[in-house]
């Protein structure tokens, strides 16, 4: 994940400034994230991602030799769409980062925009 700040005290410092963020378990839906903000400060937190899901049930009688008795049961499946993310860290200095993200299902790249308690907003993109 990367950082670019727009507003706020870093974007004025240095308007180029790129934060590296490293999210870890990428294809999972959530996982640790951490960065660097200027002046060495550590930040670790989570992100997490909400895939959306699709619940079919089965219900009924089967008169196949291989089903005999019928057919109870219940599948889940994720289906394709936009989903929707967020990240949330703290950093050693107590800065609190915080943001939404959206991403395609099945891919691990997205955009959205985050937020700390030092009034910076950063666009993310990964």
């Amino acid at each position: 994940m990367k950082l670019y700040p727009l507003q706020g005290p870093i974007a004025e410092a240095d308007a180029t400034l790129v934060i590296d963020a490293k999210a870890r378990n990428t294809n999972e839906t959530s996982g640790p994230i951490n960065f660097r903000l200027p002046g060495r400060v550590r930040c670790e937190g989570t992100w997490s991602s909400v895939a959306p899901k699709e619940v079919s049930r089965q219900r009924g009688l089967s008169l196949t030799l291989r089903d005999t008795g019928g057919r109870l049961g219940r599948d889940t499946k994720t289906v394709a769409g936009v989903n929707n993310g967020e990240i949330y860290a703290v950093c050693n200095d107590g800065t609190r980062v915080q943001g939404n993200f959206i991403s395609g299902s099945g891919t691990t790249s997205g955009t959205g925009q985050a937020t700390d308690t030092n009034g910076n907003v950063y666009k993310l993109l990964f």
